[in-house]
């Protein structure tokens, strides 16, 4: 498969595990959670390197669960101890970012293990960097976490898709008919942070961002339907990953950087133009009214 291909298939991948996964913190009105979970991972990848000395995939992911997983609960004690929860995200993704920042550049200096690949990744160089798995070809790692990500995030929310269905819409409720509320929240946060790391070498855990909280907050504005706003965010991922892939080619520029403002830019044009929440949609039949009552 030719360089370019990849990219782009792995690009989009990003853009689907992340628009999908995304949905739910836009419900939940947790995206600033993403935010701060994006950057706490970094303390559980450098903790999974320091403990196993290794750089595979499997204990990356394990590590940066975990401190996601602790990053919610942490905000979580903070609020319900009184703090405001945007005040609570700050203290804590802040703190816990600083903490893996400082042990990569005191224990983690020597290995490909770098603040600046963490933060802005490169999907340049993701094509080179090659495993093989069994008689299999060699294929990009980062190709074969995000897939791993991709199925493990499809079959939690197929297998629990009632339950974070209200939970979302409605945790008073799901409290009330028995849902554990928070073991599904936890499970969500768990998601957050494999997604996020699987997507690290893709676009870094600034640019991951977006791609978890614009496609979900585009499908947004377009439905009222969950399962029509799982699958248009992650339609919107792919499309801000080609486009943004070749606008990149076009004015040299940051591959990543131009996935995450082509997912900026279509939120920007759904935002203008839905049908039912649109700025100019809306003012379209006020527009309309005042015609008629000056006539």
């Amino acid at each position: 498969m030719s360089y370019e291909a990849w990219i782009l298939i792995i690009g989009s991948m990003a853009g689907i595990t992340c628009g999908v996964v995304g949905c739910f913190l836009i419900l939940r009105k947790l995206s600033m959670l993403a935010d701060a979970i994006s950057h706490t991972v970094l303390l559980g990848i450098v903790l999974a390197f320091l403990i196993s000395q290794s750089m595979n995939g499997l204990y990356m992911l394990i590590g940066a669960a975990a401190v996601g997983l602790l990053t919610a609960v942490f905000v979580q004690l903070l609020h319900s101890s009184g703090i405001q929860e945007d005040a609570s995200i700050g203290v804590v993704f802040t703190f816990l970012f600083a903490i893996g920042v400082i042990l990569i550049t005191i224990f983690a200096d020597n290995v490909h293990l770098d603040v600046d690949h963490a933060l802005m990744g490169e999907i340049a160089f993701v094509p080179f960097d090659l495993v093989q798995i069994g008689f299999l070809p060699p294929l990009p790692k980062a190709f074969l976490m995000l897939a791993s990500v991709l199925i493990i995030n499809l079959v939690i929310i197929v297998l629990f898709y009632k339950e974070f269905k209200i939970t979302s819409f409605d945790p008073q409720m799901a409290a009330a008919i028995g849902i554990p509320v928070l073991l599904i929240h936890y499970l969500l946060m768990g998601m957050v942070s494999i997604t996020t790391v699987a997507s690290f070498d893709s676009v870094g855990a600034i640019l991951v961002v977006a791609m978890l909280i614009a496609p979900g907050a585009s499908a947004y504005l377009l439905t009222n339907k969950l399962s029509v706003m799982l699958l248009l965010s992650a339609v919107f991922g792919v499309i801000a990953a080609v486009v943004g892939y070749y606008a990149a080619s076009y004015i040299d520029a940051s591959i990543s950087g131009c996935m995450a403002m082509m997912n900026g830019i279509i939120f920007l044009l759904v935002f203008l133009f839905s049908p039912s929440k649109g700025i100019l949609s809306k003012r379209l039949p006020q527009k309309k009214l005042h015609e008629q009552i000056g006539k």
